[in-house]
């Protein structure tokens, strides 16, 4: 299958408590009660949703070497629309009907300006980044977060198991149960079995 087979939904639910959507010993997503959700579909089925709210994203970015730590967790606060796909059994149970006030709350006139916002959002992350370019499955990738940054680029977290990668502006980070790459604007760090090699920029 293609990305392209994945087509934006046009009813529109929140989350009726505060949900976890993603949480291993890396890091956690966190969404708050009336977060927007609007779907992405595969076959008729949803695969993902493209969420509007408050959240907080949490990720253990350092890296342990043999001269102390290096790098700093990632804290972001989600408060612009974002995308995940990945299985969406367990959060459905939490959605529940959106009104008026859900939309107007987060700055929306109707539902319709927020599917909107949701399809800008879902054709750059689908079309403008190259992903449409990539051939997957949906068993095989996990969870895939895609996040706005003030760069009007996207971050992107793609999580399955152990495995790890986070790409955002300023910084790329790779994880592997005790494998870890880290690379920032000053340097470029990669441990193994607590081992690392350091590099300076």
């Amino acid at each position: 299958m293609i990305w392209q087979d994945y087509q934006l939904g046009d009813t529109v639910s929140k989350v009726a408590e505060a949900v976890t959507l993603w949480q291993t010993e890396r890091g956690i997503i966190v969404i708050s009660e009336d977060t927007l959700a609007v779907p992405i579909k595969l076959d008729d089925r949803e695969r993902g949703y493209v969420f509007h709210g408050h959240g907080r994203l949490l990720l253990d970015t350092i890296v342990e070497t043999e001269k102390g730590a290096i790098g700093r967790p990632v804290e972001k606060g989600l408060n612009e629309p974002f995308l995940m796909l990945g299985d969406t059994e367990e959060k459905q149970k939490y959605l529940t009907e959106a009104s008026e006030e859900d939309f107007a709350k987060m700055g929306y006139e109707n539902q319709q300006e927020f599917v909107a916002e949701a399809k800008e959002l879902f054709d750059r992350f689908f079309q403008k980044e190259g992903i449409h370019r990539t051939r997957t499955s949906r068993k095989h990738f996990g969870v895939i977060f895609a996040f706005q940054n003030p760069s009007k680029k996207l971050d992107i977290l793609v999580a399955r198991g152990s495995k790890l990668v986070y790409k955002a502006i300023d910084l790329v980070f790779v994880s592997n149960e005790d494998k870890v790459v880290l690379k920032s604007p000053s340097e470029v760090v990669c441990a193994s079995n607590r081992k690392s090699v350091v590099i300076k920029k």
